[in-house]
């Protein structure tokens, strides 16, 4: 579907999983996790029963239903469930403290939650009634008797998921919702404050599924896709959640955590051919080795990258390792997935690419003009798949989507022939003898140094309190810094950048500071 003809009367759970039913694909695989498989009838049926099941608590249309779940087959049944009857699907990431999830609890008003059996120690932390809106608790116990027998002593209802789904009719009508009625929120890591609840609509997914994963990717009907990104994440939830169902391919989903061992694991196990995952995963995975052969990733037609900005070093190494090649890319919670991508045939090591057909871009100077082409700016991004707004953040929306465009808080630079290069956040940005200097590109002349795993650079002030470049730097093997190594690495920089981009000062350490999506926090190192 053109998104330019997305009609006015559209559900997108509709057009993601009974599409698929009706247009022949009902026995066909959609999501495999472990052993199990669930074909495309049963996740239609699945999400019916969960869609009637909400209507048999009493949810509304527009209300909010919030999922802390595992990527296992409960989350796209209650995603899509929740969807199809006109609620609100609420992804939250199950790696939050217990007081996170009370605030969004809170903020989104929901009055229905469904949590995975394993994550309900850490959630029973909050006080039940400081969650001033929650009515019913749904636990997915995926068939385990023990978590089915666990009795809470809570002053709201308390039910498994299987008892509230299985009596429920698998036939559904869906909602008769507006192209722009809300469909599901996402919110954003709260880096500067609390987490912002960005507003979707029920287009969105359809937008960047066919600019992004059918135009610019390519994704086919026989496609395998498998993210190491969880669904809770805008990138996660179109790489393994939808992108697959937008053209009847299969997703492969795996609940525990991402670490280098488990993705290899997987890979070899169920043979993706699209591999999605992130910069510091896929370092990860060139630090893993095994003694004899080595990990076969021969079904893996195209690694993606996305998160931060993935350094050539890492491409070219991955690239001659494995044979495969890595498609940068830049994306956020606020425009859902991708709106700048590397593409097959296409790549520039060490970019994010060009901008996607169907999207716009502009790199602006602080006065709001544009600047030069090759000269650092602020990036500011055109998709029809922007967030409504921030939930009750307005002064926040109005800073950010400013009309049709949405200021991403990313220092760009773009070349002669539109592609994109990432200079860092715009509080990353340092300001060194008076000239922006961007801590990536420093960070990525660190990484090709044959001793270096990952870096991460900040600003620091010296005795002058002049900000100078500041280096936390992983070593390859657990190797131990010395005083002559860190003078080694200052010197190496500075013999591939301009002298003031050199590391002033170089600290080794063990691991650097991320957030749940792999993300380097430089605000804790700061």
């Amino acid at each position: 579907m053109d998104p330019r003809a997305i009609p006015a009367q559209f559900n997108a759970a509709e057009y993601f999983v009974d599409r698929n039913v009706a247009e022949g694909r009902g026995e066909k695989v959609a999501y495999e996790c472990g052993d199990e498989k669930l074909t495309y009838s049963g996740l239609l049926q699945q999400v019916n029963r969960f869609g009637n099941a909400l209507r048999a608590l009493d949810v509304r249309v527009e209300e909010r239903v919030a999922l802390i779940l595992l990527d296992t087959f409960a989350f796209p049944t209650c995603f899509f469930g929740a969807i199809k009857i006109g609620t609100v699907a609420v992804p939250i990431n199950t790696l939050l403290r217990p007081y996170e999830w009370e605030y969004i609890l809170n903020d989104t008003r929901a009055r229905v939650l469904v949590i995975d059996a394993e994550l309900l120690p850490r959630f029973l932390e909050i006080p039940i009634k400081k969650l001033r809106y929650l009515t019913h608790i749904v636990v997915a116990t995926h068939g385990s008797e023990e978590a089915k027998s666990v009795c809470l002593d809570l002053e709201c209802l308390v039910v498994t998921l299987e008892s509230l789904v299985d009596p429920a009719s698998r036939f559904l009508n869906a909602e008769p919702t507006s192209k722009d009625d809300s469909a599901f929120w996402l919110y954003s890591s709260g880096s500067t404050g609390p987490p912002k609840g960005c507003v979707h609509l029920q287009h969105d997914m359809v937008v960047t599924a066919q600019r992004y994963a059918i135009a610019t990717l390519g994704i086919r009907e026989d496609d395998r896709c498998y993210s190491a990104a969880k669904l809770f994440f805008a990138y996660g939830l179109g790489n393994a959640g939808y992108f697959h169902l937008a053209v009847g391919a299969t997703s492969i989903l795996f609940p525990g955590p991402s670490n280098a061992a488990n993705v290899y694991s997987v890979i070899e196990r169920h043979r993706p051919t699209l591999l999605f995952s992130v910069p510091t995963n896929y370092a990860a995975l060139l630090a893993m080795k095994r003694d004899g052969r080595d990990f076969d990733l021969s079904s893996v037609r195209y690694g993606i990258s996305a998160g931060e900005s993935l350094p050539a070093a890492l491409f070219e190494r991955f690239k001659e390792r494995f044979g495969i090649e890595i498609l940068d890319a830049i994306g956020s919670s606020e425009c859902l997935h991708m709106f700048i991508a590397n593409r097959p045939g296409a790549v520039k090591a060490g970019s994010s690419g060009q901008i996607i057909d169907g999207f716009e871009a502009r790199i602006l100077d602080e006065s709001g003009a544009p600047v030069p082409p090759g000269e650092i700016g602020n990036l500011f991004v055109r998709t029809d798949a922007t967030c409504a707004m921030y939930w009750n953040q307005h002064e926040k929306s109005k800073d950010i989507i400013q009309g049709h465009w949405i200021k991403t808080g990313d220092k760009y630079r773009v070349d002669a022939d539109g592609f994109y290069w990432y200079a860092g956040r715009s509080d990353d940005m340092l300001k060194v003898s008076g000239v922006w200097v961007s801590p990536i590109e420093i960070e990525n002349a660190l990484i090709e140094h044959a001793d270096v795993l990952e870096a991460a650079v900040v600003g620091r002030e010296d005795g002058d309190k002049l900000v100078k470049p500041m280096a936390f730097v992983v070593l390859r093997d657990h190797k131990p810094g010395s005083p002559q190594l860190a003078k080694q690495l200052e010197d190496f920089v500075a013999s591939r950048l301009a002298v003031y981009k050199r590391p002033r000062w170089v600290e080794f350490v063990n691991e650097l500071p991320k957030t749940a999506t792999g993300k380097i926090q430089r605000f804790r190192l700061r």
